[in-house]
């Protein structure tokens, strides 16, 4: 496993593995070996298998070099070194042809008048790699020139604003999945189960010693009735939660203690208490809290017929309630 040969072989293999897993594995928004991890195990797997058979191979033939006799050992080193000298010959020659060299016998074909102090320059051509990537710069160039000079394609300014724009539109779509970037300000109303779960978990850990396991209230307020001390909604709540109560008294910060997902969580469980019937409701604290964002309802007028029933004319449409006696 010494010869170069050996080692370009599992390079490839590695390269090649890696890129036929991701291949058949991926779905084709993400990586197969970000959708399903367990792949680097079996990519793992191979790789180690190859490399203990090319490690295999090479102790065998190390093997039956030391059964040989002298004269075979002789032979077979003289046809190795041959190998390795004649290993990549086309592409050296192909090279040494490209870079106009000659050997030393025959360089006074190519040197030069100029003499400094005895050291005389020979006429080589430069490196094919640096020559073709000369051309190259004047290619692009060329369609430089013509795409933003000729043809006025887009400038600078307006390339750094698309870009912008692509980034702001890649942000928002990333903070939608990223929940603990949540804020005061982009805090919204969790429904789904697993985040009420983890709400109430969290409740149940460090709140119920002050509002009680249904929210009834005890030395903190009642969670159940529509009154509220620093207002009601997702966002209040997350910002008491986060920044704590009033000032000298009432609940303290728990910003420090809970991510911020954690307070979007518990805050959605606590409004599922509204409406509830606690076993021991305290007395309603603070001021009766009414949603903004709920449009209000214009009643015009309010009959109630002779079978008890209340009708309210709401706009164009009525609603009928009845009331008990």
């Amino acid at each position: 496993m010494r010869s170069t040969a050996s080692f370009i072989r599992i390079f490839g293999l590695a390269v090649l593995g890696y890129f036929f897993l991701d291949k058949i594995g991926a779905s084709g928004k993400t990586g197969a070996f970000e959708e399903q991890p367990w792949l680097w195990a079996v990519y793992g797997v191979i790789f180690l298998f190859y490399i203990a058979g090319e490690i295999s191979i090479a102790s065998v033939q190390s093997v039956l070099y030391k059964t040989l006799k002298p004269e075979a050992k002789a032979k077979y080193d003289s046809e190795a070194a041959m190998a390795k000298e004649d290993e990549f010959k086309w592409i050296k020659e192909k090279y040494k042809a490209a870079l106009g060299s000659k050997d030393i016998e025959e360089e006074r074909d190519i040197i030069l008048d100029h003499n400094y102090d005895g050291i005389k320059e020979l006429d080589n051509n430069l490196p094919p790699w640096w020559v073709y990537m000369f051309y190259a710069t004047i290619v692009f160039a060329v369609v430089y020139l013509v795409r933003f000079e000729v043809f006025n394609d887009y400038n600078q300014v307006e390339e750094y604003e698309l870009a912008v724009a692509e980034a702001n539109i890649e942000i928002e779509a990333w903070k939608k999945t990223a929940k603990d970037l949540v804020d005061v300000n982009t805090v919204t109303l969790l429904s789904d189960e697993g985040d009420l779960k983890a709400g109430q978990t969290i409740f149940t850990n460090n709140c119920i010693a002050c509002h009680k396991a249904d929210g009834g209230g005890g030395i903190g307020p009642n969670l159940t009735d529509e009154y509220w001390i620093l207002g009601g909604g997702i966002k209040n709540v997350f910002n008491t939660i986060s920044e704590g109560g009033r000032s000298g008294k009432g609940m303290i910060s728990w910003k420090t203690d809970l991510k911020p997902l954690e307070m979007a969580q518990v805050a959605s469980y606590v409004l599922g208490f509204q409406g509830t019937t606690p076993a021991e409701p305290k007395e309603a604290e603070g001021d009766l809290w009414v949603d903004e964002n709920v449009p209000a309802v214009e009643i015009k007028e309010v009959v109630v017929d002779s079978t008890q029933v209340l009708m309210l004319i709401e706009n164009d449409s009525v609603t009928n309630n009845v009331i008990e006696n």
